[in-house]
């Protein structure tokens, strides 16, 4: 058990994983209580070693860890890494490369949807993790032996699944599957925080443009407040109550009183009359200049080819042995059904050659659905009318 506390051992340590051609990677954190995760321990392990690095550790410099995740000759494995990758990037302004998601991974393997590290481990290993740490308070010291044995557990493991992914994915040729998934995680897009983008989380519950406008104000307001403060967008205002002021519109402070979601006091406060600023400025924006709202628009038949085409990705999914939200989420259905062309991974790719082709060829009567012995099976229907579709491929 080894737990490293100084620049020193730090810098000692990620010079001997720097000789490994792969590394496993975990970390430990908090952020119920702010906006920024806050990092308490870094987990790493080879095949030789494993180590927790304490990242409280009054003056410990975390260079040598960035720098080994920067290093393009070693493999950073991690698993369900978007938060990791956050943490890191918050911290350095890098994304670890190449990177390994053993979760991504185990989706192209059929593993099921998101699957948790402990049933990989259980599933691949035959070995039960640890759980009696998960909520334990990472930022309290000394940390506790059970605790370090804990996060340890996170990246040993992490080792054979890595080598069992990596030879699956080998032996049926969906390598450059994952590289395609791994995409997203790789773009310091996914972990940038721009207080003007925070609307989009709420778009759907702005229903008119005015309501549109005034909730890019709002939403930018609070996410810099948040920001700023370290704290929770919640402790600024909860969600609820944002929509509230987006769908009344204060103009004064005493409109804002009479809200009865917005917390007391806050009309007569510097962020109240923030607030109000921010509700102004949406109420003056041209309405032109406005992002488009979507109105789900559906056919008369939409909803039962949706249904359809939900049975024909189950199929899919389970004859590929992919998780079926991987090859096509509910939004990428509903576009089908109303449009061949529509612009969703699910007809592009390896997913158009295993899922989308068909897809288009069941919704215009090319292809059929049955049941033999309890399973589904998609058929090519010879007979059925020619339909000029003229798809180009994505």
């Amino acid at each position: 058990m080894t737990l490293i506390a100084t620049t020193e051992d730090l810098a000692s340590a990620c010079a001997r994983f720097s000789r490994h051609e792969f590394v496993t990677v975990d970390t430990e954190f908090l952020r119920e209580t702010t906006f920024w995760p806050k990092v308490c321990v870094i987990q790493i392990a080879t095949d030789d070693e494993a180590v927790a690095i304490d990242a409280l550790a009054d003056g410990l410099d975390l260079s040598p860890f960035f720098e080994l995740m920067a290093n393009e000759r070693v493999i950073k494995v991690f698993h369900a890494a978007r938060q990791d990758l956050e943490i890191i990037w918050n911290l350095s302004k890098l994304i670890p490369t190449p990177l390994f998601d053993t979760q991504v991974a185990a989706m192209v393997c059929g593993f099921g949807d998101q699957v948790s590290y402990g049933d990989l481990v259980q599933a691949i290993c035959k070995l039960p993790v640890d759980k009696s740490s998960r909520f334990t308070d990472w930022s309290r010291r000394p940390l506790s032996e059970a605790q370090i044995i804990y996060a340890l557990a996170d990246v040993t493991h992490l080792r054979p699944v890595y080598r069992h992914l990596v030879a699956k994915l080998e032996k049926s040729g969906r390598t450059s599957w994952l590289a395609d998934e791994m995409k997203t995680l790789l773009s310091p897009a996914t972990y940038e925080q721009h207080p003007d983008n925070a609307w989009e989380r709420l778009r759907g519950r702005a229903r008119k443009p005015r309501d549109l406008a005034v909730l890019m104000e709002v939403a930018a307001w609070r996410e810099r407040e948040a920001q700023a403060r370290d704290v929770p967008r919640s402790r600024v205002l909860k969600d609820d109550a944002l929509i509230d002021i987006v769908t009344a519109a204060p103009k004064d402070a005493e409109a804002l009183a009479h809200l009865r979601s917005t917390p007391r006091g806050m009309e007569r406060s510097k962020g109240g009359m923030d607030l109000l600023a921010a509700v102004e400025r949406g109420l003056a924006r041209d309405p032109k200049t406005l992002p488009r709202i979507e109105r789900e628009r559906r056919n008369a038949n939409g909803g039962a080819t949706v249904e359809l085409l939900k049975v024909l990705l189950r199929q899919v999914s389970e004859k590929n042995g992919v998780a079926a939200k991987m090859i096509a989420t509910v939004e990428d259905l509903e576009a089908i059904a109303g449009d061949d062309r529509a612009k969703v991974p699910a007809l592009s790719g390896w997913r158009r050659d295993i899922f989308g082709a068909k897809a288009l060829e069941l919704k215009h009567g090319r292809l059929a659905l049955t049941i033999e012995n309890g399973k589904v099976l998609a058929l090519e229907w010879q007979e059925a009318p020619e339909v000029e579709t003229e798809v180009a491929a994505q």
